[in-house]
Protein backbone atom coordinates (compact mmCIF):
# COMPACT_ATOMS: atom_id res chain seq x y z
CA UNK A 1 0.00 0.00 0.00
CA UNK A 2 2.68 2.38 0.92
CA UNK A 3 4.73 1.63 -2.53
CA UNK A 4 1.32 2.74 -4.45
CA UNK A 5 0.37 5.42 -2.19
CA UNK A 6 4.11 6.66 -2.95
CA UNK A 7 3.30 6.18 -7.13
CA UNK A 8 0.07 8.15 -6.78
CA UNK A 9 1.56 11.01 -5.17
CA UNK A 10 4.45 11.45 -7.85
CA UNK A 11 4.04 13.96 -10.19
CA UNK A 12 5.83 13.15 -13.66
CA UNK A 13 8.57 15.89 -14.97
CA UNK A 14 8.65 13.96 -18.30
CA UNK A 15 4.98 14.28 -19.35
CA UNK A 16 5.07 17.80 -18.98
CA UNK A 17 5.63 20.48 -21.73
CA UNK A 18 8.45 22.61 -21.86
CA UNK A 19 6.75 25.81 -20.48
CA UNK A 20 4.89 23.04 -17.52
CA UNK A 21 8.68 21.52 -16.50
CA UNK A 22 9.84 25.75 -15.60
CA UNK A 23 6.41 26.50 -14.05
CA UNK A 24 6.77 23.56 -12.04
CA UNK A 25 10.67 24.16 -10.93
CA UNK A 26 10.11 27.47 -9.90
CA UNK A 27 8.52 29.09 -6.50
CA UNK A 28 4.95 29.70 -6.47
CA UNK A 29 3.75 32.87 -8.38
CA UNK A 30 7.86 34.05 -9.09
CA UNK A 31 7.32 32.27 -12.93
CA UNK A 32 7.68 35.12 -15.67
CA UNK A 33 8.08 34.28 -19.29
CA UNK A 34 10.49 36.15 -21.28
CA UNK A 35 10.17 36.67 -25.19
CA UNK A 36 6.81 34.22 -24.62
CA UNK A 37 4.65 33.14 -27.40
CA UNK A 38 2.44 36.79 -28.00
CA UNK A 39 5.72 38.02 -29.27
CA UNK A 40 5.76 36.20 -32.40
CA UNK A 41 9.52 35.54 -31.97
CA UNK A 42 9.87 32.29 -34.51
CA UNK A 43 11.94 31.01 -36.74
CA UNK A 44 11.97 32.90 -40.60
CA UNK A 45 13.03 30.02 -42.34
CA UNK A 46 11.04 26.69 -41.74
CA UNK A 47 7.75 27.85 -43.33
CA UNK A 48 10.07 28.45 -46.61
CA UNK A 49 10.75 24.67 -46.18
CA UNK A 50 7.31 23.55 -45.94
CA UNK A 51 8.03 23.08 -41.89
CA UNK A 52 4.70 25.07 -39.76
CA UNK A 53 6.69 27.24 -37.38
CA UNK A 54 6.12 27.46 -33.71
CA UNK A 55 5.59 30.81 -32.12
CA UNK A 56 8.12 30.34 -29.38
CA UNK A 57 10.26 28.15 -31.51
CA UNK A 58 10.43 25.62 -28.94
CA UNK A 59 12.08 27.47 -26.38
CA UNK A 60 11.16 28.68 -23.41
CA UNK A 61 12.74 31.38 -21.25
CA UNK A 62 11.87 31.62 -17.45
CA UNK A 63 12.56 33.84 -14.73
CA UNK A 64 11.21 33.55 -11.06
CA UNK A 65 13.01 31.86 -7.90
CA UNK A 66 13.83 28.90 -6.65
CA UNK A 67 14.27 28.32 -2.71
CA UNK A 68 14.06 31.91 -2.87
CA UNK A 69 16.64 32.45 -4.87
CA UNK A 70 17.10 34.05 -8.16
CA UNK A 71 17.08 31.38 -11.15
CA UNK A 72 16.72 31.67 -15.25
CA UNK A 73 15.38 28.19 -16.68
CA UNK A 74 15.85 27.58 -20.64
CA UNK A 75 13.13 24.37 -21.19
CA UNK A 76 13.73 23.00 -24.52
CA UNK A 77 10.19 21.53 -26.54
CA UNK A 78 10.87 18.10 -27.21
CA UNK A 79 7.92 17.47 -29.04
CA UNK A 80 8.90 20.93 -31.87
CA UNK A 81 11.19 19.51 -34.41
CA UNK A 82 12.53 16.31 -32.06
CA UNK A 83 13.82 19.80 -29.80
CA UNK A 84 16.03 20.86 -32.67
CA UNK A 85 17.91 24.12 -31.81
CA UNK A 86 17.80 27.24 -34.43
CA UNK A 87 18.73 30.82 -34.85
CA UNK A 88 15.95 32.26 -32.76
CA UNK A 89 15.75 29.40 -29.88
CA UNK A 90 19.62 29.16 -29.62
CA UNK A 91 19.39 33.09 -29.76
CA UNK A 92 17.03 32.80 -27.01
CA UNK A 93 18.96 30.71 -24.57
CA UNK A 94 22.63 32.29 -25.46
CA UNK A 95 20.48 35.45 -24.77
CA UNK A 96 19.17 34.20 -21.33
CA UNK A 97 22.17 32.82 -20.29
CA UNK A 98 24.54 36.11 -20.88
CA UNK A 99 22.07 38.18 -19.20
CA UNK A 100 22.45 36.00 -16.07
CA UNK A 101 25.95 36.92 -16.29
CA UNK A 102 25.40 40.36 -16.69
CA UNK A 103 22.97 39.90 -13.47
CA UNK A 104 25.97 38.74 -11.75
CA UNK A 105 28.35 41.80 -12.31
CA UNK A 106 25.87 43.87 -11.36
CA UNK A 107 25.35 41.78 -8.25
CA UNK A 108 22.55 39.55 -8.54
CA UNK A 109 23.36 36.27 -7.90
CA UNK A 110 21.38 34.69 -11.07
CA UNK A 111 21.73 30.85 -11.16
CA UNK A 112 20.22 29.18 -14.47
CA UNK A 113 18.79 25.79 -15.37
CA UNK A 114 19.09 24.16 -18.77
CA UNK A 115 16.05 21.76 -19.57
CA UNK A 116 17.69 19.77 -22.47
CA UNK A 117 15.19 18.08 -24.37
CA UNK A 118 16.94 18.20 -28.49
CA UNK A 119 18.37 16.25 -31.00
CA UNK A 120 20.70 18.76 -31.53
CA UNK A 121 21.17 21.42 -34.24
CA UNK A 122 18.09 22.14 -36.44
CA UNK A 123 18.92 20.60 -39.89
CA UNK A 124 16.64 23.06 -42.03
CA UNK A 125 18.76 25.74 -40.44
CA UNK A 126 22.20 24.22 -40.47
CA UNK A 127 24.70 26.21 -39.94
CA UNK A 128 22.72 29.12 -38.17
CA UNK A 129 21.97 26.71 -35.87
CA UNK A 130 25.10 25.38 -35.09
CA UNK A 131 25.96 29.09 -35.08
CA UNK A 132 23.71 29.55 -32.07
CA UNK A 133 25.05 26.27 -30.40
CA UNK A 134 28.72 27.89 -30.08
CA UNK A 135 26.82 31.24 -28.74
CA UNK A 136 25.08 29.02 -25.61
CA UNK A 137 28.68 27.14 -25.27
CA UNK A 138 30.14 30.59 -25.17
CA UNK A 139 27.95 31.77 -22.59
CA UNK A 140 27.79 28.70 -20.18
CA UNK A 141 31.21 29.15 -20.08
CA UNK A 142 30.99 32.73 -18.94
CA UNK A 143 28.03 32.06 -16.51
CA UNK A 144 30.03 29.32 -14.70
CA UNK A 145 32.59 32.24 -13.63
CA UNK A 146 30.14 33.44 -10.85
CA UNK A 147 26.96 30.72 -10.51
CA UNK A 148 25.93 27.06 -11.22
CA UNK A 149 25.04 26.10 -14.86
CA UNK A 150 22.71 22.70 -14.17
CA UNK A 151 21.66 20.93 -17.14
CA UNK A 152 18.18 18.38 -16.62
CA UNK A 153 18.07 15.71 -19.44
CA UNK A 154 14.63 13.93 -18.62
CA UNK A 155 12.74 13.04 -21.45
CA UNK A 156 13.08 10.03 -24.06
CA UNK A 157 13.95 12.58 -26.70
CA UNK A 158 17.40 12.68 -24.51
CA UNK A 159 20.28 15.15 -25.54
CA UNK A 160 22.23 14.68 -28.50
CA UNK A 161 24.40 16.99 -30.97
CA UNK A 162 26.29 19.60 -30.17
CA UNK A 163 23.91 20.56 -27.04
CA UNK A 164 25.31 17.13 -25.55
CA UNK A 165 28.68 19.30 -25.55
CA UNK A 166 26.41 22.49 -23.72
CA UNK A 167 25.41 19.35 -21.48
CA UNK A 168 29.06 18.48 -20.93
CA UNK A 169 29.68 22.13 -20.05
CA UNK A 170 27.53 22.83 -17.29
CA UNK A 171 28.56 22.54 -13.44
CA UNK A 172 26.19 19.91 -12.72
CA UNK A 173 23.82 16.99 -14.83
CA UNK A 174 20.60 15.79 -13.26
CA UNK A 175 19.23 12.62 -15.40
CA UNK A 176 16.36 10.58 -14.84
CA UNK A 177 15.79 6.80 -15.92
CA UNK A 178 14.18 7.71 -19.02
CA UNK A 179 16.93 10.58 -20.48
CA UNK A 180 19.67 9.51 -22.92
CA UNK A 181 22.74 11.74 -23.20
CA UNK A 182 25.16 11.36 -26.31
CA UNK A 183 26.78 12.66 -28.73
CA UNK A 184 25.59 11.15 -31.93
CA UNK A 185 22.08 9.94 -31.82
CA UNK A 186 21.11 6.04 -32.52
CA UNK A 187 19.38 6.61 -35.82
CA UNK A 188 22.86 8.48 -37.03
CA UNK A 189 25.38 6.35 -35.49
CA UNK A 190 23.24 2.96 -37.50
CA UNK A 191 23.22 5.39 -40.51
CA UNK A 192 27.23 5.60 -40.32
CA UNK A 193 27.88 1.88 -38.94
CA UNK A 194 25.88 0.09 -39.70
CA UNK A 195 22.84 -2.46 -38.23
CA UNK A 196 24.90 -4.79 -37.21
CA UNK A 197 27.05 -2.00 -35.42
CA UNK A 198 24.31 -0.32 -33.80
CA UNK A 199 20.01 -1.13 -34.34
CA UNK A 200 18.67 1.99 -33.60
CA UNK A 201 15.13 -0.07 -32.94
CA UNK A 202 16.72 -2.43 -29.44
CA UNK A 203 15.92 0.16 -26.86
CA UNK A 204 16.83 -1.83 -23.98
CA UNK A 205 20.35 -1.67 -26.11
CA UNK A 206 20.57 1.76 -26.60
CA UNK A 207 19.38 2.91 -23.00
CA UNK A 208 21.99 0.47 -22.03
CA UNK A 209 24.87 2.61 -23.42
CA UNK A 210 23.32 6.43 -23.22
CA UNK A 211 20.90 5.99 -20.64
CA UNK A 212 20.52 8.36 -17.73
CA UNK A 213 21.62 5.37 -14.99
CA UNK A 214 23.98 4.24 -17.49
CA UNK A 215 25.87 7.66 -17.61
CA UNK A 216 25.40 7.95 -13.50
CA UNK A 217 27.25 4.77 -13.20
CA UNK A 218 29.77 5.86 -15.33
CA UNK A 219 30.34 9.04 -13.66
CA UNK A 220 29.18 11.09 -16.15
CA UNK A 221 26.46 13.04 -14.73
CA UNK A 222 26.17 14.42 -11.40
CA UNK A 223 22.46 13.23 -9.97
CA UNK A 224 19.88 10.38 -10.97
CA UNK A 225 16.53 11.22 -10.00
CA UNK A 226 12.96 9.17 -10.63
CA UNK A 227 10.60 11.00 -12.88
CA UNK A 228 9.13 13.27 -10.22
CA UNK A 229 8.77 17.05 -9.99
CA UNK A 230 8.98 17.35 -6.61
CA UNK A 231 12.57 14.91 -6.35
CA UNK A 232 14.44 17.34 -9.53
CA UNK A 233 13.30 20.38 -7.76
CA UNK A 234 15.10 19.19 -4.44
CA UNK A 235 18.13 18.15 -5.98
CA UNK A 236 18.58 21.40 -7.98
CA UNK A 237 18.41 23.05 -4.93
CA UNK A 238 20.73 21.08 -3.35
CA UNK A 239 23.16 20.97 -6.11
CA UNK A 240 22.96 24.98 -6.04
CA UNK A 241 23.81 25.00 -2.43
CA UNK A 242 26.67 23.12 -3.60
CA UNK A 243 28.21 26.13 -4.99
CA UNK A 244 30.04 25.79 -8.43
CA UNK A 245 32.36 22.82 -8.58
CA UNK A 246 35.77 22.65 -7.39
CA UNK A 247 37.00 21.36 -11.39
CA UNK A 248 33.94 21.03 -13.49
CA UNK A 249 33.91 18.36 -15.61
CA UNK A 250 34.83 20.05 -18.87
CA UNK A 251 38.22 20.86 -17.57
CA UNK A 252 38.96 16.92 -16.56
CA UNK A 253 39.99 15.75 -20.09
CA UNK A 254 43.22 14.35 -18.74
CA UNK A 255 40.77 12.13 -16.21
CA UNK A 256 38.79 10.67 -18.59
CA UNK A 257 41.69 9.96 -21.23
CA UNK A 258 43.16 7.92 -18.71
CA UNK A 259 39.79 5.97 -18.20
CA UNK A 260 39.60 5.20 -21.66
CA UNK A 261 43.32 4.33 -22.10
CA UNK A 262 42.38 1.28 -19.85
CA UNK A 263 39.61 0.08 -21.51
CA UNK A 264 40.53 -2.93 -23.79
CA UNK A 265 38.74 -2.23 -26.90
CA UNK A 266 39.57 -5.43 -28.88
CA UNK A 267 36.58 -7.35 -27.48
CA UNK A 268 33.18 -6.43 -27.51
CA UNK A 269 32.82 -3.70 -25.05
CA UNK A 270 29.93 -4.00 -22.45
CA UNK A 271 28.09 -1.69 -20.69
CA UNK A 272 29.25 -3.21 -16.84
CA UNK A 273 32.38 -3.12 -18.25
CA UNK A 274 32.65 0.95 -18.24
CA UNK A 275 30.50 0.76 -14.96
CA UNK A 276 33.39 -1.53 -13.27
CA UNK A 277 35.66 0.40 -14.36
CA UNK A 278 34.71 3.79 -13.14
CA UNK A 279 33.32 2.27 -10.21
CA UNK A 280 34.20 4.61 -7.06
CA UNK A 281 36.05 7.07 -9.66
CA UNK A 282 33.81 9.85 -9.46
CA UNK A 283 35.35 13.20 -10.76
Amino acid sequence: MTDSASLLNKHSFVELGARQRAKALLDAGTFRELLDPFQRIMSPWLSRQGVVPQADDGVVIAKGNLDGLPVVIAAIEGAFQGGSLGEVGGAKIAGALELAAEDNRNGIATRAVLLLETGGVRLQEANLGLAAIADIHAAIVDLQQYQPVVGVVAGSVGCFGGMSIAAGLCSYLLVTQEARLGLNGPQVIEQEAGLAEYDSRDRPFIWSLTGGEQRFASGLVDRYVADDVAQIRQQLGELFQQGLPAQPRSRQAELFLQRLARLDAEPQIEPSMVRDLYQGERP
